[in-house]
């Protein structure tokens, strides 16, 4: 009975987020021409646009399953909102630098920026992580953010993360796990020292995964084995 009703709650959430989805109405351009514009709304609409459409997707996931037809549907749509998003955030920062907190609404302003350039291509990761790290050491954004990018930029290189922030999935197995992380055992001490909580109350709060040293020391071990490996190959 508790499943069943558990299931109906979780079809009735996405229900909802599905008529909301169809209610908000995407803006394909932005006119940062314009000296009195707007940029906490202009960042609302971004956060809206790029927020709904995953949250959906996730809700479907945990329904139909990560490769069901109706998640694809949700991808597809975030995916076309990213591109808007994407071009506005790149236009904000090229005209304004990084900017103050009183521009963009505090907290919320920088969580919607940084989430656009986490979600991008890592030459836009890249190109941007100097202006965040300027942004972080004038007081600007909170290192968790700096910390994010930093990692993404790391998996996609294909280089072991510092932090523990990158979840991903594989396919052959069906499942999603960690990143392989440099030096687990000290990947906690890395997190406070830039106030970051405990990676094992990060992945279970974030994720709902459990952390296991032992199991991530061996695939760290097993990362760098295949890295060997391969430059041995190459050479």
């Amino acid at each position: 009975m508790k499943t069943i009703l558990m299931r109906f709650l979780l079809v009735f959430n996405v229900l909802l987020l599905m008529s909301c989805t169809n209610k908000t109405k995407t803006k394909t351009s932005t006119d940062l021409n314009n000296e009195n514009v707007n940029l906490i709304a202009v960042l609302d609409t971004i956060w809206r646009t790029e927020q709904e459409p995953i949250r959906l997707r996730d809700s479907l996931m945990d329904i139909y399953g990560v490769e069901s037809k109706e998640a694809r549907v949700q991808q597809d749509i975030y995916k076309k909102n990213h591109i808007i998003n994407e071009k506005k955030v790149i236009d904000i920062l090229d005209k304004y630098g990084w900017p103050t907190r009183e521009m963009i609404g505090g907290e919320q302003g920088n969580l919607t920026l940084c989430n656009v350039i986490q979600h991008s291509d890592n030459e836009i990761r890249i190109k941007y992580l100097p202006m965040m790290t300027q942004a972080v050491k004038d007081k600007k954004l909170e290192p968790r953010f700096l910390v994010r990018a930093a990692d993404r930029i790391a998996t996609e290189k294909g280089e072991l993360q510092i932090y523990g922030g990158q979840m991903k999935f594989y396919p052959e197995t069906k499942t999603f796990n960690v990143w392989p992380v440099y030096d687990p055992k000290n990947i906690d001490k890395r997190r406070s020292e830039i106030g970051l909580e405990p990676i094992a109350e990060f992945l279970r709060n974030r994720f709902n995964f459990e952390w296991n040293l032992e199991e991530q020391l061996e695939r760290t071990a097993e990362f760098v084995r295949q890295q060997q490996k391969n430059t041995d190959t190459n050479n």
